[in-house]
């Protein structure tokens, strides 16, 4: 390995503190890059909770953090982005030993991400203003924001700092409490940046980390009375139960950020064929395919198909899995022995339903002891084959030919997900005709996966509700107050 490993401490971050779960049970760390234990974790649960939850609302109610002027505020979050920054080396390789993606895009794209969500919301908390309603001259009607109070996020294990960052950087700028569930995959870079906003500035009791497992600390925190909102990023079939733990404790704001099975369609008169194979290979196996808008359905006009597969075929090699340590690495480790299988699992499904395996498929670094699959490609895909309806979450790409641009729209809208989509077009009426037909929180025109924190992440039908960055996720983790002043 090209990189020391370095040692964690596992234990959970509750009212300012480092503090082991009070049941005193603990979980092993698994590194998918080479399938050892890197750290004993704590194991919380509702205990635990209990106590953050208690933490919180005492930090809250009496307003160390969400009494400070929002410039304040402005000021901590700018410190605790500049800490991240300084901590970029060790962060990054907390990231990949902790799920197995590359180095360098730990390095470059993780942490740095993070760190400017993070600014960017402390940025802008000092420029939202409230509003005065067009009332009669005997009133006065304010309309301002107020933060909700105590929000819990629960994250994913694929993007760990990145969805951190999504979720506290709009609720802690807004002035709420916050209690984190990182992933039991991944909960290693979550704590630490609890230890650096602590160091920033943000005051104890603020910001809290639970790791531990769904089914006990995520249900617990779902279930809270005493918790006023929840920021959830995952599967849908957990989505459901948080929204269904809403509904059966206090209705909390329950905001679910879900699955995708994103179409990408390239018609004929694309005007860069290369790019369109560039963006299309690059984003399936970014982050080893372990992305939730991830464009794991290529509909390709059959008159082009041939030649459009026969370039991404010469992309393969570039992706073959390798060290995450080294930066020389693209692909990386899936993040488990459960989610290899998983993955594996669906290409013997694809082959069964008689698809086309044309490359990968296999299981890579076996004598690594880590967990790697080849870049998978299947042609011959129809939409109603398992590997077209089910998100895979991992680097396989089902191919569909089409002859008819409106029957691959159709056919790209037959999903339960709605979360990214793309259209490959050099007609700019057939782009926006086509963008406007397909139902995505996001729509690409001649790209994929461009991105900035400007904009909002989210998508419709089972993708989920609300929206991550940009102005509008401060919408989740602020109530709206009127005002009426008789004059």
């Amino acid at each position: 390995m090209t990189q020391a490993r370095p040692t964690f401490d596992g234990r959970a971050f509750i009212d300012g503190q480092r503090v082991d779960a009070a049941s005193g049970a603990r979980f092993d760390c698994i590194s998918p890059v080479d399938g050892q234990v890197i750290a004993q974790v704590a194991r919380c649960d509702a205990q635990d909770v209990d106590r953050a939850v208690v933490a919180a609302r005492r930090a809250f109610d009496d307003r160390r953090w969400a009494g400070l002027a929002p410039r304040k505020r402005k000021e901590t979050l700018i410190r605790f982005a500049d800490l991240m920054v300084r901590e970029r080396d060790a962060l990054a390789l907390t990231e990949t030993l902790d799920m197995g993606k590359p180095l360098r895009n730990a390095r470059s794209a993780d942490v740095m991400g993070a760190q400017n969500c993070i600014r960017w919301y402390g940025e802008a908390i000092d420029k939202l203003y409230g509003e005065i309603a067009p009332t009669g001259d005997d009133a006065l009607a304010l309309i301002t924001h107020e933060p909700i109070g105590v929000v819990a996020a629960i994250v994913p294990w694929n993007y760990p700092m990145l969805m951190t960052s999504w979720k506290i950087a709009p609720a802690l700028a807004a002035g709420n409490s916050v209690i984190l569930k990182p992933s039991e995959k991944s909960p290693l870079s979550a704590l630490r940046m609890a230890e650096l906003a602590l160091e920033a500035g943000i005051p104890p009791g603020v910001f809290n980390v639970l790791p531990g497992y769904g089914h006990e600390a995520g249900e617990a925190l779902a279930m809270h009375m005493d918790v006023d909102c929840i920021g959830f990023t995952g599967s849908t079939r957990i989505g459901k139960r948080i929204v269904e733990c809403s509904g059966r404790s206090n209705l909390k704001r329950a905001w679910t950020e879900l699955g995708g099975k994103s179409p990408n369609i390239v018609c004929a008169d694309v005007a860069d064929i290369d790019a369109a194979v560039e963006a299309s290979i690059g984003s399936i196996f970014y982050n080893q395919g372990e992305s939730c808008n991830a464009p794991s359905r290529l509909f390709v006009e059959s008159s082009i198909r041939d030649d459009f597969l026969e370039r991404a075929l010469k992309l393969i090699p570039r992706y073959e899995p390798a060290d995450p340590l080294d930066m020389s690495t693209t692909m990386g480790a899936l993040v488990d022995d459960i989610q290899m299988r998983s993955v594996l699992g669906y290409i013997e499904a694809g082959k069964a339903e008689g698809a086309a395996l044309i490359a990968g498929g296999e299981q890579a670094r076996l004598e690594s002891g880590g967990y790697y699959v080849r870049p998978t490609i299947f042609a011959g895909v129809r939409n109603d084959m398992k590997i077209a309806r089910e998100e895979i979450f991992g680097p396989v790409l089902s191919v569909i030919s089409f002859d008819d641009v409106n029957e691959a729209v159709r056919q790209a809208n037959d999903t339960p997900y709605g979360l990214h989509a793309a259209i490959w077009t050099r007609d700019i009426s057939k782009a926006h005709r086509i963008a406007r037909a397909l139902r995505a929180g996001t729509v690409h025109v001649n790209s994929y996966d461009e991105d900035d924190i400007t904009v909002p992440f989210g998508g419709f039908k089972q993708s989920g509700n609300g929206r991550d960055k940009s102005l509008h996720a401060f919408e989740k983790y602020m109530e709206v107050k009127t005002t009426w002043v008789r004059l």
